[in-house]
């Protein structure tokens, strides 16, 4: 960065849109989604902790070889795109948007669902225990898994339109990567949400309204999961690498049919729990009384509502 200009940043920031546009559209899906989910003051503290922790992994990895292993970047796009510090600026950014994409996953498969009212729109998670040790450690191994089909292939970035951006000295067992970085993954991915949890208690913040007109918002973070997990099998399959395709199947084929049982089985037992709820409303009513909350009807809840009460 020394010596950059202000022109020459935003003229090397324009190409990096220019030159990565998949990495921005995936970034801009998160934001729209992390927004809609816990409000600009949650997803900006989510943003720069996980692009923070991201880059200072990567800077002591291609160093010191911490925590991701020994591995070195190939500067051919340093006057096309923004770099800092000998870091691609795109390639941090990643981080951030597989991070929460794999946490909303977590909390889709282990938290509760509900429907409340009749409408397909009122569909909810709760906010307890969306920071709790089960989610946490699922988080983890999701956001570790998905690196296990994206490594390799950016590792042979030179046979698609990533272009040959980094190499390991060493070559790993696992299709040239080594085991050391899906090890980095878990540490990486381990302290974003350890330190988000620590932080975002001090941050009031909520949706913004026009969020609650939105449909299925626990769905839009495991939407963008599998959006990034489609885009690297079909980058998989057209350089070629079907074995490697293949283990993507077997990895996420067993995993996706496991994972959308549970939902719908989840989806199922709140739509019954609603059903006797709205019952034993319904024999309140009839009997002359009033619901004990005051309120005629159901509310929608928010995805996240603030715990905090100032």
């Amino acid at each position: 960065m020394m010596g950059l200009t202000m022109d020459s940043f935003f003229v090397l920031l324009f190409g990096t849109i220019l030159l990565r546009p998949y990495v921005f559209a995936f970034l801009l899906l998160y934001l729209f989604a992390a927004v809609a989910d816990m409000g600009w003051r949650r997803t900006l503290l989510f943003t720069l902790v996980g692009w923070g922790v991201a880059f200072a992994a990567e800077s002591l990895s291609i160093r010191v070889g911490i925590p991701f292993g020994l591995y070195h970047y190939v500067p051919t796009t340093v006057d096309q795109e923004l770099w800092i510090a000998g870091v691609p600026f795109m390639d941090s950014l990643s981080f951030i948007f597989l991070a929460y994409a794999s946490w909303t996953l977590a909390c889709l498969a282990l938290l509760p669902l509900s429907r409340e009212g009749n409408g397909w729109r009122n569909f909810s998670l709760p906010v307890q225990g969306r920071l709790g040790a089960p989610v946490f450690l699922l988080t983890v191994v999701l956001f570790v898994l998905i690196d296990i089909v994206i490594d390799p292939v950016a590792l042979r970035g030179d046979r698609w339109f990533l272009g040959q951006i980094f190499y390991y000295p060493e070559p790993g067992a696992y299709f040239g990567v080594p085991v050391s970085n899906f090890v980095g993954w878990a540490v990486v991915g381990s302290t974003i949400m350890i330190l988000f949890a620590l932080l975002e208690r001090r941050v009031t913040d909520e949706p913004p309204r026009w969020a609650a007109q939105l449909p299925l918002r626990p769905l839009y973070g495991p939407g963008l999961y599998y959006i990034v997990l489609g885009f690297m099998l079909t980058v998989t399959w057209m350089i070629g690498e079907k074995t490697l395709f293949l283990v993507g199947l077997f990895i996420y084929g067993p995993l996706t049919a496991l994972l959308a049982t549970t939902i719908v089985m989840r989806l199922r037992q709140g739509q019954r729990s609603l059903g006797e709820n709205l019952e034993a409303r319904e024999g309140v009513m009839l009997g002359g009384g009033m619901p004990t909350n005051g309120r005629g009807s159901l509310p929608a809840e928010a995805v996240w509502k603030d715990l905090n009460p100032n």
